[in-house]
């Protein structure tokens, strides 16, 4: 997976004096071609700065690429005290701003985040990783019409980068516009046809669409370039399920939980395709390692609830139904399950207020209507 953020590599200064240029900490600072580690490019900027011999833009440089050196490492704090130096020393360069201001976003700070971006672009208008990196930002706070805006506006500045596409379609997915993110993730790999993700991210919105065997074929492209992507295998591992391929869907969710332990999704589908096969008890099992994972998702508690109840165990099943009603009140689906349990436990009315329940909030579920018909109760 490529990362959701943009960063400007290290800063070449042409004009540096010719005393720094030709100094090996300045070359090792510098790091042009990329082949020094992390540590040598923040200890050879560090000599830099400490030597006091360099101008004001050669110093914003070794800070700007001490700052980069300091991102790559995960240390936030030293990075953005090395950007806020740079931006002091050179307030007029975006990149310092836009670099910043990916090193907010990553721990959290969006709204610093954006407000750096934004004052790259005042600097820079045609900044197509700062309104990217903006785009991404307001995407994370759930602003997805500002991120679009964005995401437009740099595809407009530079109609040839694949990753400005399959952003804008993560975001059209979020908004629930499959065939808008279909048609960006397919501009996207039009453009890199080894982007995995993107072949990975078309896939998922096939499968919304139940578009089943176009998904199939895009996460089996999204797996072969990336044979380690346990979303790949979970989601195509889902696909197969709902088109009955059980034991392919089985195999698919078990390389996703062996790549992946703690993916929580793919072991409830894996007890899903195993319910439909009949193994209750496996099923069982992945749904309570789900709940291991995730106590608080209603869905797996409802899964579990179902599978109980198919093994002939009403009375352990209840109370998982009843949590998943807690978790997320009035659901439909949940209450037909707990009107089933209730039914085959005897309590005749309880459960006919269920499916009545299930109906009032989903009249398409048939289980409830056939349950009401075979109690001789109507909807």
């Amino acid at each position: 997976m490529r990362r959701a953020l943009w960063l400007i590599p290290s800063l070449l200064l042409l004009a540096s004096p010719v005393s720094a240029q030709t100094s090996e900490a300045w070359t090792r600072c510098v790091n042009d071609k990329g082949t020094h580690a992390a540590d040598v490019v923040i200890a050879a900027c560090t000599a830099v700065i400490v030597a006091g011999t360099e101008s004001r833009a050669g110093l914003a440089v070794a800070h700007f690429n001490r700052a980069n050196a300091y991102e790559s490492k995960g240390d936030a704090s030293r990075a953005i005290a090395d950007y806020d130096k740079a931006i002091d020393l050179d307030p007029a360069d975006a990149d310092s701003y836009v670099n910043r201001g990916a090193t907010y976003r990553a721990r959290g700070d969006v709204e610093r985040a954006i407000a750096d971006y934004s004052r790259a672009i005042e600097l820079k208008p045609r900044h197509v990783r700062a309104y990217a990196n903006r785009g991404n930002a307001h995407r994370d706070k759930g602003d997805l019409d500002a991120a679009i805006a964005d995401y437009d506006r740099a595809i407009d500045i530079d109609p040839n980068i694949a990753d400005l596409y399959h952003s804008r379609g993560v975001a059209y997915r979020a908004k629930g516009d499959n065939n808008r993110a279909i048609a960006d993730y397919g501009k996207a790999i039009a453009i890199d046809p080894s982007f995995a993700a993107a072949y990975a991210q078309r896939g998922y919105a096939y499968r919304s669409a139940g578009q089943l065997d176009a998904a199939i074929a895009d996460l089996s492209k999204a797996i072969e370039i990336g044979p380690r992507d346990a979303d790949a295998y979970n989601n195509r591992g889902y696909a197969y399920r709902r088109k009955g391929q059980l034991e392919l869907a089985i195999a698919d969710l078990d390389k996703a939980i062996e790549i992946d332990p703690r993916l929580v999704n793919a072991y409830s589908n894996r007890g899903a395709a195993y319910e439909s096969r009949g193994e209750f008890d496996r099923a069982i099992a992945d749904y309570s390692k789900a709940i291991e994972i995730d106590p608080a998702n209603a869905d797996y508690h409802n899964g579990r609830a179902w599978a109980l109840y198919k093994a002939g165990r009403a009375q352990q099943a209840l109370p998982d139904a009843d949590r998943s009603l807690q978790l997320r009140p009035n659901d439909a689906n949940t209450l037909d399950t707990r009107g089933h349990i209730l039914e085959a436990l005897g309590r005749r009315e309880d459960a006919i207020a269920d499916f009545r329940r299930a109906l009032a909030r989903d009249p398409g579920i048939k289980d409830s209507l056939a349950a009401l018909k075979r109690l001789g109760a109507n909807p």
